[in-house]
């Protein structure tokens, strides 16, 4: 049984709440990455912020990314899954809510342990079940 820890990018780093849309394009350049994960003052996930969110929700409306914090653009509760997560599972739910990055956390601290992407799903899984996932997730 493969389990999300061991498809998942360990070592996910967030980007704090009051961090500006900037910042958080400067971790993803370093980090090449197309999402962070946002966190609180408290270490509690937010949300994730993706490259697409700053384009659109920021460059896209005349925002001024080295105003906006990643936390204005936090939408909703992320999805989850704990490490010791089936792979099976994860890619249900993914599929189901149609997510291409997925935070992978330590069930009894709920901390924050990883990310799992696309590029993730295709190392990490055989490849049959690797189209079954892309069609799900790119299905209109």
């Amino acid at each position: 049984m493969t389990t999300a820890k061991e498809i998942m990018h360990p070592g996910a780093e967030c980007v704090r709440a009051g961090q500006t849309l900037a910042d958080a394009a400067r971790i993803m350049r370093e980090r090449d990455v197309g999402a962070l994960p946002i966190c609180g003052e408290d270490d509690k996930l937010l949300g994730i912020l993706t490259d697409r969110d700053i384009v659109l929700r920021c460059v896209a409306e005349g925002r001024d990314p080295a105003v906006l914090t990643a936390g204005e653009v936090a939408l909703g509760r992320p999805m989850v899954v704990e490490a010791d997560e089936d792979a099976e599972q994860v890619l249900r739910v993914m599929e189901q809510y149609r997510v291409r990055r997925l935070p992978v956390i330590d069930h009894p601290d709920h901390k924050l342990v990883g990310m799992i992407s696309e590029a993730d799903i295709a190392r990490g899984l055989p490849q049959e079940r690797v189209a079954e996932f892309v069609s799900a997730i790119c299905a209109e």
